[in-house]
């Protein structure tokens, strides 16, 4: 007999098997390197952070032993969204309780978790590099959404002051007015190209010869 997965909100005494667990999912990731501390102690502390801040650990078990994972976190409506989404850090099933209908019991602990909180989507971001879970989430109707991008504080300073050098500025100090009155500028011109119709190529002064009509005989 198939055991079914136990999908419940973890609590404190949960999170060092949860953190065991994130530090799996680490050295599942091609690019685990990227993902950040592995200690179980900074773990822990990052895992009490998101419990006291509101955010939602979702815990599966399956013969007793946490197997899989979901953190997430309610994002509110806000300027660019009319209604609030459940936003997904981390969905984790260990290689071991793989094909056991883990991943389906937690994703479905998480759509009952959205609709309480009235979310419209759920939006999930994969460990990076975990093709699995990609191909796991886009079976089940996950589309792509948006492109991150991201740069270390320290390289984005260096690029701002180069590029306001370059651009003979002081670094900070550029003018939002001059910037602003730029752009006002640069639609002035489009739009006044749209509403001027087609444009005479010709140069100006040098058009097509006109003809002359020949002088009526007298």
């Amino acid at each position: 007999m198939r055991t079914v997965p136990e999908t419940y909100l973890a609590g404190e005494d949960d999170l060092p098997a949860v953190a065991a667990l994130a530090a799996e999912a680490r050295d599942d990731s091609p690019t685990g390197a990227q993902l950040g501390a592995q200690e179980t102690d900074r773990l822990l502390e990052h895992l009490s952070v998101l419990l006291a801040a509101g955010g939602h650990v979702l815990v599966a078990k399956l013969d007793g032993q946490v197997v899989g994972v979901v953190l997430g976190r309610v994002v509110a409506a806000y300027l660019f969204a009319q209604h609030a989404s459940l936003y997904l850090d981390m969905l984790f099933v260990a290689p071991r309780a793989r094909r056991h209908g883990v991943g389906h019991a937690l994703l479905r602990a998480a759509t009952e978790l959205a609709a309480q909180h009235e979310c419209h989507d759920i939006y999930s971001a994969p460990v990076p590099g975990n093709r699995g879970v990609q191909r796991f989430l886009a079976r089940l109707g996950f589309a792509p959404a948006a492109g991150h991008r991201v740069a270390s504080v320290a390289a984005l300073q260096r690029r701002i002051a180069a590029e306001a050098a370059r651009d003979g500025a002081p670094a900070g100090r550029r003018s939002a007015r001059g910037g602003l009155e730029d752009l006002i500028a640069r639609r002035r011109r489009a739009r006044s190209v749209m509403e001027s119709g087609p444009i005479d190529m010709r140069p100006v002064g040098g058009g097509a010869p006109s003809r002359r009509r020949p002088a009526k005989a007298g």
